[in-house]
């Protein structure tokens, strides 16, 4: 790539349209017609821009991206059905190859006993805490771009999903692992309660073999 010295001239005075690429660098060539300074910027020159009235820039689209596309941290209970198509949208990035995701969904049956349902309760302000720990977490261990935690809350029917996590990352390791990590976080460390509710109109509450916070209990 060739860099060029751009001064305001860069926009044609009968048009005030930009110039072409060799328009500006011939006119770039020339003495300024203000002061003596002129207003200089050294850019590449891969493809036009305009940043401001009198001044015309050339940007790589690239570095665009880079800076409008900051990491992102989603996290979100609802009553509503979740959509893995709309949560995989949210983390799909043009600077990652790879989304990974983990959908877990309401089996219809628990040793023996038919399940037409599971009931979801969550402590919220510490459950959205302890996933954005989860989030920081992952962020130090994988470079990963984008991460969604959805989890439903109230009654879930059997085969309807109660957890979406997405990841999204330049290559697939980065982000499997950490899907695979949100995972089994979510449930040692987040408050989150589920009963199931059998065919027979019993039910019975469960917590996650691996929740750690409620062992005691």
């Amino acid at each position: 790539m060739s860099s060029l010295e751009i001064s305001n001239s860069c926009f044609s005075p009968e048009t005030k349209l930009p110039l072409s690429p060799q328009l500006v660098e011939d006119s770039a060539s020339e003495p300024s017609r203000k002061s003596g300074h002129g207003n200089h910027i050294k850019v590449e020159c891969v493809a036009s821009d305009i940043l401001a009235e009198g001044c015309c820039c050339l940007v790589s689209r690239e570095d665009v991206d880079e800076v409008e596309e900051k990491p992102k941290d989603i996290i979100q209970f609802s009553a509503k059905k979740l959509s893995v198509d709309e949560v995989s949208q949210l983390v799909i990035s043009p600077l990652c190859g790879a989304v990974s995701l983990f959908v877990g969904t309401t089996r219809n049956n628990f040793e023996g006993k038919k399940v037409i349902s599971l009931e979801y309760e969550a402590y919220l302000p510490m459950a959205e805490n302890e996933i954005r720990k989860i989030c920081s977490d992952i962020r130090q261990k994988w470079p990963v771009r984008h991460i969604a935690v959805f989890h439903r809350l109230g009654l879930v029917p059997v085969s309807e999903a109660s957890t979406i996590i997405a990841v999204s990352s330049a290559h697939r390791a980065a982000s499997l692992e950490a899907v695979s990590y949100a995972i089994d976080s979510l449930k040692a460390k987040v408050p989150i309660w589920k009963k199931e509710i059998y065919e027979e109109s019993a039910s019975s509450w469960k917590r996650n073999k691996e929740c750690f916070w409620a062992a005691g209990d």
